[in-house]
């Protein structure tokens, strides 16, 4: 009997241990603790009792009845069995639970009210989608002047055009996934810290290929705050506020152009803005530019350090208390700013949504550090990749497909007519620039000092005896079938100057940047190179073409018509007739382009197709956050967004490829994309008057 006494107790200390950290698994929030049963014992130990009210022998050494322990174990037994439940029963019991917090949610965020809380995360928030917008433009504003400082070939140049997209795209899916396990807040720093660093240090690298490679890098973090801005600035707003302040937010991104093009402007043109160390590495201008456009994205990284995390996200991952002090402090801090400090936050409890997914934690004691690490993360991947998986299954399957021709077909057609129109304007430029060429036929010169620039000519079977090329430039020069015999050529500098099929005897280049390629069948007869100059030389004053950034900086002006529009309506006439219309009405704007055949007419089309497709643009980022829940709402916009950048890529190489050709083909395949996307994005559902699930 003392043997099974003992027995008992020791099952009794080792169910009650566990059962003294249990808290009730129905998702609400209480307050207090479990009644105390030591009290009852004490009770029937003193006071007496009928024959019905039998004494047990153990009980007067504090040992419960057998009775006690099984009611303990009928009240432990759901969160047991939880375990051994179908997982299809457990996510369509989070799913309803999910439902009741979508709607009690909205009713918390209306009483929390919109004011200074959100107007300060707005600005936060705005700074690392202007960083975005920053990001677009860096590469296409330095290119001029990188290809001189690099000796960038045109396939270099391509590429470092690309390789910011191709970053973007990676890093939207990557980080847009991570975002809905691992926190908004902290995969957006993640996100801004990895883009200020590499931006920072792209404008001190001198070689191309680690330049290329910074600029990829910096292009993977800021692609990955795009979904998440977007994620987390959703989960602070009502659902009467949503469109028209998601809409507002994107007004941001243009400012992040302007920003670029006004600094492109008035720094890349001043080469003396810069320095140098010795004769291999040069800071130029055009790298000063390149780290003032880094400065938005510190200054939302610093600010964001004082933001909390999103109180939605915590609530998904059963987090009540904290997403309730949060809660809290957004109704206290907007309260405060209206003058009512003395209102009171009435929401006691929040339901929380039942966890289904359970993260594996190795104990230290167990394996090393690298194996806890490997563990972590592929649990963490593992888990991102259910959610691009969930995306596709039946509930969400054709709203994600017709999400992603809309997007593809804006982004294809949007960013491959923002490449066309500036290079179409430089084509423009160069016709009117050739049609000016100065052609001289059979001149002789001989024993002459030439030390003045050459510019757009060409020399055809001339004959040069006894003359001086001294410290001057050529400029778009080209030597045909012509003679230079016992001629010297020093300190010369040249930009797309070539000689063909050109006799050259008994001449000396001394100090030249003529190198053999500039030279197409022709016959060097005891001729001399000495000291050729070395690396690529720039001159900003002839090379740089300051009408592309004005082409750029109005490009960005144009959009805040379209902005502010689609901001007051977005929330008056729904979603999906704004994409539908805008996409319809930039596709029309796209057949004018037919009638650009000046500069001014392509600026002048390029803001009008700009304005009209804006609306699309935010229509767009408000649905796509709309349409999913919160655990998948950064994961979806990532994915989508990803496929935005690649369709941006193929826009860029599509149509840089006609430019000088034809324009028919640009125009049509932009505009039949712009119909076919905003005729099926009519299709999609109205998310207008639905709570954020």
């Amino acid at each position: 009997g003392g043997r099974e006494a003992n027995q008992v107790s020791d099952d009794y200390r080792y169910q009650d241990g566990n059962y003294e950290g249990y808290a009730p698994n129905d998702g609400y929030y209480r307050g207090g603790d479990e009644p105390a049963h030591e009290e009852d014992a004490q009770s029937d130990v003193t006071e007496g009792h009928d024959e019905d009210d039998e004494v047990y022998e153990g009980e007067y050494q504090g040992i419960p009845h057998p009775d006690d322990i099984k009611e303990k174990q009928k009240k432990r037994a759901p969160a047991v069995a939880d375990e051994y439940r179908d997982r299809a029963d457990l996510m369509a019991e989070r799913m309803e639970d999910e439902e009741q917090l979508a709607h009690q949610y909205e009713n918390i965020i209306e009483e929390c009210g919109h004011g200074r809380f959100q107007w300060t995360l707005f600005f936060v928030l705005g700074l690392a989608l202007m960083a975005d917008g920053v990001e677009v433009f860096v590469v296409g504003f330095v290119l001029p002047s990188a290809e001189k400082d690099m000796c960038l070939s045109s396939s270099n140049k391509g590429m470092l055009g690309l390789i910011v997209y191709l970053g973007m795209m990676v890093g939207a899916v990557m980080l847009g996934g991570l975002a809905d396990k691992l926190g908004r807040k902290k995969c957006l720093i993640i996100s801004l810290a990895i883009n200020a660093a590499f931006a920072f240090l792209s404008s001190f690298v001198q070689g191309y290929g680690f330049f290329l490679f910074c600029r990829l890098i910096s292009g993977l973090g800021i692609g990955g705050s795009l979904p998440i801005v977007f994620a987390y600035f959703s989960e602070f707003l009502s659902r009467e506020k949503r469109g028209e302040h998601l809409s507002w937010l994107c007004m941001f991104w243009m400012i992040g152009g302007i920003f670029a093009s006004a600094m492109a402007w008035s720094i890349i043109p001043h080469y003396g803005w810069g320095f140098s160390m010795g004769t291999k590495y040069h800071f130029h201008s055009w790298r000063v530019f390149v780290l003032v456009c880094s400065m938005p994205c510190i200054a939302s990284l610093v600010a964001l350090k004082f933001m909390p995390e999103s109180p939605r996200f915590l609530l998904e991952m059963g987090k009540h208390d904290e997403a309730w002090m949060i809660l809290k402090q957004v109704h206290d801090t907007n309260m405060r700013a209206k003058g009512e400090p003395e209102r009171v936050f009435t929401v006691s409890y929040i339901k929380t949504p039942k966890q289904v997914d359970e993260f594996i934690e190795i104990q230290s004691s167990t394996g090393t550090w690298y194996q806890r690490w490997l563990v972590r993360i592929t649990t963490t991947f593992k888990q991102v990749w259910d959610n691009v998986l969930y995306c596709l299954t039946a509930q969400y399957r054709m709203n994600t497909l017709m999400l992603a021709v809309v997007w593809f077909t804006m982004a294809l057609s949007y960013y491959g007519l923002t490449v066309w129109f500036p290079d179409m304007i430089r084509y423009l430029q160069e016709e009117a620039y050739e049609s000016q060429v100065k052609i001289f036929d059979e001149e002789e010169v001989s024993h002459f000092t030439f030390n003045f620039t050459l510019e757009n000519q060409i020399h055809r079977n001339g004959e040069y005896r006894n003359d001086k090329f001294i410290g001057m430039k050529f400029k778009e020069v080209r030597f045909e079938d012509s003679l230079f015999e016992e001629c010297r050529f020093e300190d010369v500098t040249s930009s797309e100057t070539f000689f063909e099929n050109c006799t050259i005897t008994s001449t000396v280049f001394y100090n030249t940047d003529l190198y053999e390629h500039k030279f197409i069948n022709c016959r060097l007869i005891n001729s001399t190179f000495l000291k050729e100059k070395e690396g690529c030389h720039l001159n900003f004053e002839e090379d740089n073409d300051f009408l592309i950034y004005l082409v750029s900086f109005l490009g960005s002006l144009s959009v805040l018509p379209g902005n502010i529009i689609s901001a007051l309506l977005m929330d008056k006439i729904g979603r999906i007739k704004m994409i539908g219309g805008s996409m319809l009405i930039s596709a029309v704007c796209c057949f004018f382009l037919f009638f650009g055949n000046s500069e001014s007419a392509m600026i002048g089309w390029q803001c009008l197709f700009c304005g009209a497709s804006i609306a699309a643009w935010n229509a767009l980022d408000v649905i796509t956050v709309e349409l999913y829940p919160t655990d998948k709402r950064a994961t979806a916009f990532g994915i989508l967004n990803g496929l935005c950048k690649f369709g941006a890529i193929l826009g860029n190489s599509i149509f840089a490829s006609f430019v000088g050709i034809t324009k028919v083909v640009p125009i049509l395949l932009a505009s039949s994309a712009l119909v076919g996307g905003g005729l099926l994005a009519l299709r999609l559902p109205e998310t207008r008057e639905q709570v954020l699930m």
